[in-house]
């Protein structure tokens, strides 16, 4: 039975807890050993059921600064590197970022101190919802942060199957589930009603994996290829290299066969209003013709308008109609793509070129060789919410097609992550999903979420595949395109409230005879 432990909380108990963070850190990308989160998030558990609100908030604390500093310590690359900014600052920056993001986590173990009532059922379902509302805020607020969720960890192993029913929220809470019970251990199993929520927990996504487990169907293949420049960070927006990187650009676009060429995000470097325009036609010559087309990375805009980070498609379609196919970057990247009020000091401390951007529109997908493909640039392919109802209706995308340049961080596991993130939506939504990066990962997935081709990183190369489109609707896409994540919301809210309830009845004084 989880009850709050009477004297002082033992010493190595704190240094536990950062040690468990970081546990779930190593089940996801680049170790990938998705079994290692449920001995992490049951260490939390555990801790939680012994500590009054404060210290359990405090626990919280210390349990995500250590998850999430060992998942964003990239960011000092980006920041010392290539931001110029000293050592110390950029260290003390992803800390801050990073004890902030863990507030979350600190309010949700706080409230499941508040509310526990003693019985391992309702108090393993308190955490579960607790894990799962945190998880949301952070994705959701202030233009919301979800990297490293630790439903990622889940594009393999045993809960994988829950993926186009419920998530990657969904899994969190899968996962929390799990740690939870195991976090209670024995009592559990002796308590009403332990076993049959051990045996739920176990059924879920067995029965996942037993149902029927496509949702979408084929619309045909494309071939593709996906450019990787691999041209360095600190060199990408230099004038006196920018000549040089182009032609090389172009000598790569007009040697890629496939029916869409797919570059990645900014490969122009030069807003598309500053290019040279013979340059411009030298190098989209080849797709204005035939059943061919590229989606090339660039800016579109001005200093008046804003410049936004975009795709620009060029196929014979859009040369008889008139204009060419854009897509604008939506959600956009605190501190590197926007800044946030009050923190132009900051920003203009590091340099960085175009770091205050204007969001893009929405587009209906490009169509080429008879797919629907739908442009996402870096970071927006984290926030699937944001795009499930565009793969509602007659033009829903078939192909999902990635554009991004990772080389501000450096050679280490920031790359494995995103494309972790990658292989979640296309599972989520059983669509093929392609990448275009500058530098890595950049790679084929189809609709299962399987990597079926990467080039190796940081080295110049081509990757020509065949994907195959898709289409149609997942339980998840459905429900995400109609309500958002609303559902989630409650779900985390219904998973806490026989707690509250029960907390509720206890503090009821008796009624007087």
């Amino acid at each position: 039975m989880w009850r709050e432990a009477s004297g002082r909380w033992p010493a190595w108990g704190w240094a536990l807890l950062p040690a468990a963070g970081a546990l779930l850190t190593a089940s996801t990308a680049p170790l990938g050993a998705w079994f290692l989160q449920l001995p992490a998030l049951a260490v939390l558990a555990w801790a939680v059921g012994r500590l009054a609100p404060r210290r359990a908030a405090l626990a919280g604390w210390l349990f995500g600064l250590g998850w999430l500093v060992s998942s964003l310590w990239w960011l000092y690359i980006s920041m010392h590197d290539f931001g110029g900014l000293a050592p110390p600052l950029a260290g003390a920056a992803v800390l801050l970022l990073a004890a902030f993001l863990s507030l979350y986590l600190a309010a949700a173990m706080a409230a499941v101190a508040r509310w526990r009532t003693g019985r391992p059922v309702l108090d393993v379902l308190l955490y579960t919802g607790a894990w799962l509302l945190a998880e949301l805020a952070r994705a959701s607020w202030f233009t919301g942060f979800p990297w490293a969720a630790p439903g990622y960890a889940h594009t393999d192993g045993l809960l994988a199957p829950l993926a186009p029913w419920v998530g990657v929220y969904g899994l969190t809470a899968a996962a929390a589930l799990w740690g939870g019970l195991l976090g209670q251990g024995r009592a559990l199993w002796r308590s009403s009603g332990g076993r049959g929520l051990v045996l739920l927990a176990v059924a879920l996504p067995l029965a996942a994996a037993l149902a029927p487990s496509d949702f979408t169907r084929p619309t045909g293949q494309i071939s593709v290829s996906l450019l990787q420049p691999d041209v360095p960070q600190d060199i990408k927006f230099d004038p006196n290299r920018l000549a040089g990187n182009m032609l090389a650009l172009r000598e790569q676009v007009l040697a890629a066969p496939a029916q869409l060429v797919l570059t990645p995000e900014s490969v122009l470097a030069v807003p598309q209003s500053d290019l040279d325009p013979v340059y411009w036609q030298s190098l989209i010559a080849p797709f204005t013709r035939g059943d061919r087309a590229v989606l090339m990375g660039t800016f579109l805009g001005d200093n008046d308008r804003g410049y936004v980070n975009s795709m620009l498609g060029v196929s014979a379609a859009t040369v008889r109609a008139g204009h060419d196919y854009s897509y604008g970057k939506r959600h956009l990247l605190p501190f590197g793509e926007f800044i946030p009020p009050g923190f132009h000091w900051f920003v203009e401390m590091m340099h960085i070129p175009l770091a205050d951007q204007a969001r893009g529109q929405s587009q209906k997908p490009f169509e080429v060789g008879g797919q629907r493909v739908r442009p996402l640039i870096c970071y927006e392919d984290l926030f699937g919410e944001d795009f499930a109802d565009s793969l509602v209706g007659p033009q829903s995308p078939t192909v999902l097609a990635n554009a991004s340049n990772l080389a501000w961080f450096g050679r280490w596991m920031m790359q494995d992550q995103h494309l972790q993130f990658s292989r979640m939506r296309a599972m989520e939504f059983q669509r093929p999903l392609v990448r275009s990066t500058n530098t890595g990962a950049t790679a084929a997935i189809d609709h299962h979420g399987e990597v079926t081709a990467r080039l190796p990183a940081w080295t110049p190369g081509r990757l020509d595949v065949v994907v195959e489109g898709r289409e149609g609707l997942t339980p998840y896409a459905a429900w995400l395109a109609r309500w958002h994540l609303l559902p989630l919301w409650l779900a985390g809210a219904l998973c806490a409230l026989p707690a509250l309830l029960t907390r509720r009845r206890r503090s009821k004084p008796p009624t007087q005879p």
